[in-house]
Parts: C-alpha cells; structure tokens; sequence
C-alpha cells in the first residue's frame, strides 16, 4: 500500500520533537515501552502478544528492541531478542526484553536522569540502570497529539473503512436483520477496504439501545439503529457514528432529534479553532440540546483518536483541554429517549488545521 508503509522521515520527526522535551527536562535517555509508544518513534507495530522497546539518547540515537525480526525500522540499532522459542510465546518477555537493554547499555554511559513510562517502567531495569526516573508518559501523549502526514494517512485508511461499512450498513439494514450478522458484514467490508486484519474492530454493534455488543437478536421495525464504527488500521483507530431506521422511515420525533443533531456539525465548522476550548464548546453544543430535550444528552461531545482510540483533546467538562493545530478528533453528539427507541448518536472525525477544520468523514448522515 503505497503511502501507508513504515515512514522512517515521520519516526524521526516525532524522535526530535521528543528529543526537544529530553532537552528541556534535563533528560539523557529515554526508554519507551508501550505498544503504541514504540510504534510511535520507531514505526514497527508489534502484536499485542509481545514486548518491544525503545531507547533514545539525548545524542538522538535510537535502538529498536525487537521480539522479531523487522524489515523496516526509524532505529540507528536493531537489537533482537526472543519471544518465541520454536513457535511458543515467553510469558518471561518483558524480564528478556530488559535483559537486552541491559546488556546493550553495559560497558557504556548510563543514564543519571531517565525518561520512562511509570505505568509500565520494568522494575528489573529500575535496579539495573539506577537512574533518576523521570515520568515521560504525559509529554509522550501531549506530543502524539499533532499528527504527522504519515499518521494523517494511516487515519484515513481507517476511516475509509467506516465510509465502506456504512454503505453496506444501508444495504442490509432492515426487520428481521440479527445483530451478528452486521456486525460480521461490517467487520468484512473494513477488511476489503484494508487488503489486511484489523488492529481494532470498533465500539456500538447493538440495535434498540444506546450502544453495546453485537448480540444474537434480530433488529425491530420502529428502533432506531446506532453503528459507533472505530476499525483501526495499521494501529490508528478512526471513529464515527451514525443511526439508523430499521425499517426505512423515521417518526416525526426521530426525524425532529436528527435535525438538532445534525445542526451541530455546522457548529463545529464555524467555531472550532486552535485555541478554542473544548470545554466551553462542549456547553455550547450541550446548553443548545439540552433546550431541545432536557437531560437527554449524557455523555461526553467527543474526543481525540490516534493510536488509541480515546486520546486528547477531550470534549468533556472533566478536562480543560483547548484545541491545538493537528490534532484530530471526535465529534459525537446524541440524544437519548425511550420515544426515539432509543437513540440517535451522529459522530464525525475532524482535523484541526492553522484556521479551522477539515472533516475527514464526510459521507452521508441520513437517518
């Protein structure tokens, strides 16, 4: 897929703009050991079912600790270490994982001042490096929010997938239809689209109700059908949302929920800015629904995608985020009420440029 391989120039961007914030803090090391984190600066993507790493010298050198071997890699240094022996994964990889940075740090400068992640710093290498440890997990998911070209791409891709599942979604929507089978139609459309397996499979597959897993059930004429789509390519998930009329044709009050949801997309295009808070744009956007069918809506107005699925800035009055050139994000407002059986949620994907947004999901809304 040309365009959506490994980009060594994008790794080495983000490399330095970490490197930057190395700098600042007095750091002379960094070890990165998070799935997502690795893939980040180093642009392998590795399964779940094993570890990795990274280490970044404040010099800017990077060695990649692989439990396989890789093709393609932003590392000065590839060191390999196993996870398999003779086709049986190690339940020990994290212990062999620190064991190899370890032995490749020996005989070499230490680290006096570390930069790790403290959700899943290895105790093992804490008391082999006996560094100063410093928590560089919020700068790492603060930088992962402007998102470079090769990640705008990866994005896309996914996104490209919900665009590929609504359509069908359409198709078979109808009385009768069982959860299972949609969701097993959406999840092999997004494969088509992709030429590949999917690194997520996405939120909301339950029809009559606000969300929740496909179920062994057949959809009923009158309810509503909520899809909250995030497949996730390559590890970049998108997410969007749109509702449904199983058989065909809305209610009055259906009709009349979709509109005031619908009106808030215009909203996000007129407003939305860097520098804007989000906070105060999730009261606008809640005040003005609210008006509309008090209490109804519940729940946060959006959020962040990347290499996870809920990341910064957050639409939600818990945070006091403001909105920052690159980032890209979530917009998912809903209205909930046994009346509307029993739910419309719409939810778009947007990109934050220098002077306002790009939507990156613009395909049909209708109910």
């Amino acid at each position: 897929m040309h365009g959506l391989e490994i980009n060594v120039e994008g790794c080495r961007r983000r490399q330095q703009r970490l490197l930057a914030e190395m700098q600042r803090l007095n750091v002379d090391g960094t070890i990165v050991q998070k799935t997502e984190h690795v893939q980040w600066l180093a642009g392998p993507r590795f399964a779940w079912l094993v570890e990795a790493a990274v280490l970044l010298t404040a010099e800017g050198h990077c060695t990649l600790f692989a439990p396989e071997s890789v093709e393609l890699a932003a590392a000065d240094d590839v060191v390999r270490f196993d996870a398999r022996r003779i086709g049986t994964l190690r339940n020990d990889q994290r212990q062999a994982c620190s064991e190899a940075i370890a032995k490749h740090l020996a005989g070499k400068p230490r680290p006096k001042r570390l930069g790790v992640e403290f959700s899943c710093f290895a105790p093992y290498l804490a008391q082999q490096l006996a560094a100063e440890q410093v928590d560089l997990e919020p700068v790492l998911y603060r930088l992962r929010r402007r998102k470079e070209p090769d990640e705008l791409a990866r994005l896309k891709k996914a996104i490209a997938g919900t665009r590929a599942m609504y359509q069908r979604a359409r198709e078979i929507i109808e009385p009768g239809v069982n959860e299972l089978y949609v969701f097993n139609e959406l999840q092999a459309v997004a494969v088509r689209e992709f030429g590949e397996m999917l690194t997520g499979t996405g939120n909301d597959y339950a029809c009559g109700k606000p969300g929740g897993p496909p179920r062994d059930r057949q959809a009923e004429a009158g309810e509503l059908y909520i899809l909250d789509l995030g497949p996730a390519f390559r590890g970049y998930f998108a997410d969007n949302c749109r509702a449904f009329a199983v058989n065909g044709r809305a209610t009055d009050a259906q009709l009349a929920a979709w509109e005031q949801l619908a009106a808030v997309f215009p909203l996000v295009e007129q407003t939305v800015k860097p520098g804007v808070s989000c906070r105060e744009f999730y009261h606008l956007v809640k005040q003005r629904l609210d008006e509309f069918m008090p209490g109804s809506f519940d729940h946060h107005l959006g959020h962040g995608i990347g290499l996870f699925p809920h990341e910064a800035p957050h639409l939600n009055p818990h945070w006091d985020d403001t909105f920052e050139l690159g980032d890209v994000f979530t917009v998912e407002p809903g209205l909930y009420s046994p009346e509307l059986r029993a739910g419309i949620r719409l939810e778009n994907d947007y990109l934050v440029t220098a002077d306002g947004v790009e939507c990156l999901s613009d395909f049909p809304l209708e109910i």
